[in-house]
């Protein structure tokens, strides 16, 4: 499975910067988005996923803490 970069906007929407066969290839592209001087607002994520659509789906949907995992919030 790849690894996707998107740019999440400020209405929420993906906007898809690349994809990456490894986790290496996929970092230097998020390092890239993320240091570029013409970037434009918004969160660059990086996410695993099987295709484009699962991406896209999983980065729409906010993300459930776990109850039972203990942390500074809970």
């Amino acid at each position: 499975m790849p690894y996707y970069v998107y740019r999440i906007g400020t209405l929420g929407i993906p906007e898809k910067l690349g994809a990456a066969p490894g986790y290496r290839e996929a970092k230097a592209v998020l390092r890239a988005a993320r240091e570029a001087p013409d970037a434009g607002p918004g969160l660059v994520r990086m996410i695993f996923a099987q295709h484009e659509l699962e991406a896209e789906d999983l980065l729409t949907h906010p993300r459930v803490v776990d109850p039972t995992v203990e942390g500074e919030d809970g």
